[in-house]
């Protein structure tokens, strides 16, 4: 219940706020602020009963807001701080603000009348004072009295006196940034904490270490706000708990998803960090110890999770920070942002502190929460890309599966029909070609009307004759004899016996070679694959038909690119190229295109379709080039090479 306290007590603060900035404004015509960069400061010595006024004759050590007094000398417990107030009859309802302070124990007095008094039962030394003053004619001496178990007490902040609300809404509108800041971190932490049961396991994991690194780090910028130990003192114990356990729980979180960035390649950084989270849990349990048994080791736990704790995290954060640069310099893209981030985060707190240290300790720490902001956005980053590369792996593989899926199944098609041609086809042979030449002697006695069907007969067997061929080359696509071919000269001789077939379809044929380039094959296989591909280009022509050949080496392979600008196909009928029995044609069979992916598979190449319905047809053909050429053994009929792509 108390987290969900915590998160009231923000939006409530938030609620006050916005009240506060958008509220009806009363108005009166005040004196503009007045600001108080000078005191005097006198140390309250150890054992000392001060009453309420400073003692007479002591020492006054002037400060100004540039150069505070904050570092309390050995044996001292406090400070009594003296403030010169001007007259405040120009307000109607004056007030004294120190914006911060250190200091548990606070008490105002104005001629030892006492005018304020705070007190804190709870370690938390950041405080400030809004004092109510009276109407003072003349300048006026208030002495406030600061008290602390500390090594600081004292004013790190310049006094303004002005009219009391508009000093208590200027306070309030300072630190709320800090709580929304942090409120928001957590509360979108939390919804993705939520949402991470909707991951798979290997995802989860990481999800949830940034879901702890950003809920942890939004509450440390939360309850580090001195606003809410202000207006909610009843819980100041709770958020002083939620500091200490977010620390435990921070670093180990982010260890734990550095790790994961890192893909776990560096071991000694995987046992550190499970060896912190040991110590984590063993601050764990000692919080709790400490806790129960009432502060009473305090000492004790203050070594702990101090210095300790300290050295570690420190120890922590340099390890990340050479293991990113390391892994950035293989040009790990998230190695990068995770390396960027980091020098970022210690960018604003090197300059934090170095601002601290020069202004005498008066400066504000705010950059290290840019920073932290920062790194909370890097993780976030880093995270998305690892979950899209996920997803883009996840479609690869239902793409390669679909793939995969489609040449089975091809592949069992054309092994039925392997096997069908290797069986069949010579047994058929023989019969029509013996009916052939008993219709030819027919012919010959026959009268003309008789001739005419006789005629007709023969070339119906001359074209079962070529299916049978086409089946037995396909069968059996084996390179008889193969021998270097010369890509210009084969398309030489290619455009020679395809150019008038393209001429009397109203064509034009545009042969381009790179001369000099060489295959390894079979010179009739390869024109009868490449006169398949251009008799189907031809038989697709419309008006001002054309194609375009062109061969040329790219990265030690031979690419013949044939380009038509026929009725084209969609992509459906470009996926069932290959297919058995599947053709474009009317009259088509199929088995032209299926012998022609036979004969460049055997040359150990690969054909590529690309097409669009209207806008003609492209067709890649890849081969080796004779230097490069594998073995020419024949590759089994029932056996497709894995880069086949149809």
């Amino acid at each position: 219940m108390r987290p969900v306290r915590l998160i009231a007590a923000l939006w409530y603060a938030a609620a006050i706020a916005a009240l506060f900035i958008i509220g009806p404004k009363t108005s009166w015509a005040a004196a503009p602020e007045a600001k108080i960069d000078h005191w005097q400061v006198m140390w309250i010595h150890d054992g000392e009963q001060p009453g309420q006024a400073p003692p007479d004759g002591g020492d006054w050590i002037d400060a100004k807001a540039g150069t505070p007094l904050v570092d309390l000398p050995v044996g001292m417990q406090g400070a009594w701080i003296r403030l010169q107030v001007p007259p405040t009859t120009g307000w109607q309802r004056p007030g004294l603000l120190v914006g911060r302070l250190y200091g548990l124990n606070l008490s105002a007095f104005r001629d030892g009348q006492l005018l304020y008094a705070s007190e804190r039962d709870f370690e938390f030394h950041v405080n400030r004072l809004l004092l109510p003053l009276g109407s003072y004619e003349r300048e006026t001496n208030i002495d406030v009295r600061i008290l602390t178990t500390g090594t600081r007490a004292g004013f790190i902040a310049s006094a303004r006196v002005g009219e009391f609300s508009p000093l208590e809404e200027s306070y309030v509108r300072r630190e709320l940034p800090d709580l929304l800041l942090g409120g928001s971190i957590s509360f979108l932490a939390l919804i993705m904490l939520i949402c991470s049961s909707y991951l798979n396991r290997r995802q989860r994991s990481s999800w949830i270490s940034l879901c702890l690194v950003a809920l942890t780090l939004g509450t440390l910028i939360s309850v580090y706000s001195p606003m809410l130990y202000i207006y909610y003192k009843a819980y100041a114990n709770l958020f002083l708990s939620l500091f200490d356990l977010s620390m435990f729980v921070l670093f180990p979180a982010l260890s734990y998803y550095v790790d994961e960035v890192l893909g776990g390649r560096f071991r000694f950084f995987t046992r550190f960090r499970k060896w912190q989270a040991g110590f984590s849990a063993f601050c764990c349990l000692a919080f709790v110890v400490y806790k129960a048994t009432d502060e009473r080791y305090y000492d004790l736990y203050y070594i702990l999770t101090n210095p300790l704790l300290g050295s570690l995290i420190l120890v922590q954060l340099i390890i990340i920070a050479v293991l990113s640069v390391i892994h950035a310099l293989r040009k790990n893209i998230d190695a990068i942002i995770l390396s960027a981030c980091l020098f970022l985060l210690a960018l604003s707190g090197v300059t934090d502190l170095v601002l601290y240290y020069s202004s005498g300790k008066s400066y504000i720490l705010f950059l290290w929460k840019i920073g932290v902001v920062l790194l909370i956005i890097g993780l976030v980053v880093i995270l998305a890309r690892r979950i899209s590369a996920d997803y883009r792996m996840l479609l690869s593989y239902s793409k390669r599966l679909e793939l995969f899926n489609h040449r089975l199944e091809r592949t069992e098609k054309l092994k039925i029909i392997s096997d069908l041609a290797a069986s069949v086809a010579h047994e058929v042979r023989n019969p029509l070609q013996v009916t052939r030449g008993f219709l030819q002697l027919l012919a010959g006695r026959g009268d003309n009307e008789s001739k005419k069907h006789f005629n007709i007969a023969v070339s119906e067997l001359d074209r079962a004759s070529g299916i049978i061929t086409d089946f037995l080359t396909f069968a059996k696509p084996e390179l008889e004899t193969v021998s270097p071919l010369n890509l210009a000269d084969e398309l030489e001789q290619l455009e020679v016996i395809i150019a008038p077939h393209a001429a009397m379809h109203g064509g034009r044929l545009h042969i381009n070679a790179e001369p000099g380039l060489t295959v390894i094959g079979s010179s009739s296989k390869f024109k009868q694959a490449l006169i398949n591909l251009l008799k189907n280009s031809i038989e697709a022509f419309k008006e001002d038909g054309y194609i375009e050949i062109n061969a040329y080496e790219e990265d030690g392979e031979a690419i013949i690119w044939i380009k038509d600008n026929g009725e084209g196909m969609d992509e459906a009928q470009v996926a069932k190229l290959g297919v058995p029995y599947f053709s474009t044609k009317s009259k088509g069979t199929g088995l032209g295109t299926m012998v022609t992916f036979r004969i460049i598979e055997v040359m150990k190449g690969t054909i590529e379709f690309k097409s669009r319905k209207g806008q003609g047809t492209e067709v890649l053909i890849r081969l080796p080039v004779a230097g490069d050429a594998v073995s020419e053994e024949a590759v089994p009929v029932n056996v497709l090479p894995n880069n086949l792509d149809v």
